[in-house]
């Protein structure tokens, strides 16, 4: 039996790069998927268009997870669709990186908008959406806290703040059953990291010099540990953050 049958997962971000790597791998395992986005229409509808053509079950639900109104929406749409929700992937996130001469509080406002107060407000709705046996939640958080790379400091502050809202909520949800887990990743090419202008760039060349394992990541390499979690296999995990950087530290 596949890992997920039966279940319904909400993902946010994942139009594009691990957020839609996720998104076909729960399909594939036998969730039903809600590919959340906050702008590209069209990714969206690629990535719901692949999980269909596959045999499996996905729609498409517009949300910016920084607005209160949208996540209230972007989980009802989802109880519309398929009638329940166990499993939430809090991956949306923007990011950006400049020297501390360079800080600006709209981009600051910005980061932590999306990446932690989205973060908290998916986590509310589908708190109050899981059912009685609990659900799983799954944060993506980022190595960036343990490696420390100049010119980060305000998204590895929200990947921080991730990481200890993970473990401050493993206490308070366990009780209810719901486990909340982090994936770190490190380096990962995905069509963010192209449009920064990142591949090719000294930042990439010395990530993948530090990283044992000699490449940058690749979505694929995330979403199996998502299935994970997701999963009973997993029921024992409740607030770790599970390091997936190919070794960089």
């Amino acid at each position: 039996m596949s890992k997920l049958n039966g279940k319904v997962a909400v993902v946010t971000g994942a139009s594009k790069g691990i957020g839609a790597g996720i998104a076909k791998a729960f399909a594939a395992e036998g969730a039903a998927v809600v590919v959340n986005y906050a702008a590209s229409r069209e990714g969206a509808d690629r990535v719901v268009r692949a999980i269909t053509e596959a045999g499996g079950r996905a729609v498409a639900v517009q949300a910016d997870v920084a607005r209160r109104a949208d996540v209230e929406r972007l989980f009802a749409e989802t109880k519309a669709a398929f009638g329940a929700v166990d499993i939430l992937v809090n991956n949306a996130g923007v990011y950006r990186f400049a020297p501390i001469e360079d800080f600006a509080e709209d981009e600051f406002d910005r980061q932590f908008g999306t990446n932690v107060k989205g973060l908290l407000l998916a986590t509310q709705q589908a708190v109050a959406a899981f059912g009685p046996e609990g659900g799983s939640i799954i944060n993506i958080g980022s190595a960036a806290t343990q490696v420390a790379l100049p010119a980060t400091a305000v998204y590895t502050a929200t990947k921080a703040a991730v990481d200890s809202i993970t473990r401050v909520l493993s206490k308070e949800l366990g009780p209810r059953r719901i486990r909340i887990n982090t994936i770190a990743p490190g380096g990962v090419e995905t069509e963010g990291v192209h449009d920064l202008g990142l591949i090719g760039s000294e930042m990439e060349r010395d990530m993948v010099s530090k990283t044992p394992l000699g490449r940058l990541g690749q979505p694929q390499d995330i979403a199996p540990i998502a299935v994970f979690l997701a999963s009973a296999d997993s029921g024992w995990l409740t607030g770790e953050v599970i390091v997936a950087s190919g070794g960089l530290r």
